[in-house]
């Protein structure tokens, strides 16, 4: 593989809760490893129906915030057609609707350009899937 193209699968466990999980240092090791000091772009990419990529500020309410948006704008009801799993799981597969899989960001110098306050999230509202795929791929 060329070293203008790198990348990297990460597995998280984000147990049986709703989770915005921060990986803003699993980006950062990653790069650290394959830019060297160079500039291009990450790609974030989680490969899953039920879970997004969210560049948010965490640790102080944002993300628990977000959950809640989330729960006003996807109740966890029988409303939805999509009807195995949990109750309300039809909502999980709507939420990459809002919450898209995927995130691209500029990398300078090796290293991501984030604003002050800004994380890369991974955001999983599905209770029934307790382990994730995210997929960190490096362009220069």
């Amino acid at each position: 593989m060329s070293d203008a193209f790198t990348t990297r699968v990460l597995t998280l466990t984000t147990g049986s809760a709703e989770r915005v999980v921060d990986i803003t240092g699993d980006c950062e090791t990653f790069l650290r490893d394959t830019a060297a000091g160079r500039d291009g772009l990450l790609n974030v990419f989680v490969p899953h129906a039920t879970a997004g990529i969210a560049v948010i500020e965490t640790g102080a309410g944002s993300d628990e915030d977000l959950l809640s948006a989330l729960h006003t704008l996807l109740p966890a009801d029988d409303r939805w057609q999509h009807r195995h799993g949990s109750p309300g799981h039809g909502r999980d597969h709507v939420l990459p609707a809002l919450v898209p899989p995927h995130a691209t960001l500029p990398v300078i110098n090796g290293r991501v350009e984030l604003g002050t306050w800004q994380s890369v999230c991974l955001v999983d509202t599905n209770k029934d899937n307790a382990e994730r795929r995210v997929r960190l791929s490096f362009l220069a």
